[in-house]
C-alpha cells in the first residue's frame, strides 16, 4: 500500500502544478475587487497575531480534532472519546481512510465555520452588504489553518503524515488545500463562476500532463540513443 501511494503520489504532482497555476489565474480575477482585500486584512491580521501573541494551541487542537470526527462522521464512521489539550487532542472513529487522516491539514475549520455562521445569519437577515466582512473572517481563519498547519507539519512529528507516507501527504494536503481555496473562491465570489473555474483547471491540467508526457518522452528517447 505504500508503495501505491507513493505511485500515485508522482503521478500527482503535475496536478498540483495544474492547481497551482489555476489559482493564480483566479487570485488576478479576483485580485481587484475590494473583497479580496478584505480577505487579505483578515489574512494579515492573523499573522501579526500568529508572529507576536501567545498561540491559542487548544483552540488549534480543538479544530484539529473536530475536523477528524466531521470527515469521519461525513464517510458513515462512527465517532467518540473526543480529548482536547494544549499538548495535544484525540478522537476515536470506528473507521479510517487517507481523507479522515490528513483532513485537518487541508480543511480550514475556523473559516468554513465562519462561512457557515454567516450565511446562517444571512438567512435570517440581509447581509448583502456585509460580504466583506465574511472575506475578512474567512481570511482571518484561513490564516489560522494555514500558519498552524506548515507550523505543526515543520516543528512536530505528525503520526498521521507518517501514517500515510510523507510524500503522498504532502502532495495530498498541498493538492487538497489549493482545490479547497479555489472552490470557496469561486463559490463565494461574483465574479467566476464554476464553469469558468472547470475551463482553467481542465486547461491547466491538460498542459501539465502534456508537458510531462513531452518531456519523459524525451527522457526515453535519449536514454536509448545511449544504448
Amino acid at each position: 500500500m505504500r508503495w501505491l501511494k507513493f505511485f500515485i503520489a508522482v503521478m500527482l504532482l503535475p496536478a498540483c502544478v495544474a492547481a497551482t497555476l489555476t489559482a493564480v489565474h483566479i487570485g488576478h480575477t479576483l485580485i481587484a475587487g475590494s473583497q479580496v482585500w478584505a480577505f487579505v486584512a483578515g489574512y494579515a491580521l492573523w499573522l501579526l497575531v500568529f508572529a507576536f501573541l501567545p498561540k491559542p494551541m487548544r483552540t488549534y487542537v480543538l479544530a484539529h480534532e473536530l475536523t477528524h470526527a466531521l470527515w469521519a462522521l461525513l464517510m458513515g464512521a462512527r465517532v467518540s472519546g473526543l480529548k482536547v489539550r494544549k499538548s495535544g487532542g484525540q478522537v476515536r472513529t470506528s473507521k479510517t481512510n487517507w481523507a479522515i487522516t490528513l483532513a485537518p491539514y487541508f480543511f480550514p475549520f475556523y473559516a468554513v465555520l465562519f462561512i457557515a455562521g454567516f450565511f446562517l445569519a444571512h438567512a435570517i437577515w440581509n447581509l448583502t452588504g456585509y460580504m466583506w466582512v465574511l472575506f475578512f473572517l474567512v481570511g482571518l481563519g484561513w490564516s489560522f489553518h494555514v500558519t498552524f498547519t506548515l507550523m505543526i507539519l515543520f516543528t512536530v512529528s505528525q503520526p498521521d503524515v507518517q501514517s500515510q507516507g510523507v510524500l503522498f501527504s504532502a502532495v495530498v494536503i498541498y493538492l487538497m488545500n489549493l482545490l479547497t481555496m479555489t472552490v470557496a473562491a469561486t463559490a463565494l465570489s461574483g465574479a467566476i463562476t464554476f464553469a469558468m473555474l472547470g475551463k482553467s483547471f481542465g486547461g491547466d491540467f491538460v498542459a501539465s500532463y502534456g508537458w510531462t508526457l513531452d518531456k519523459l518522452a524525451a527522457l526515453w528517447n535519449h536514454v536509448v540513443h545511449l544504448r
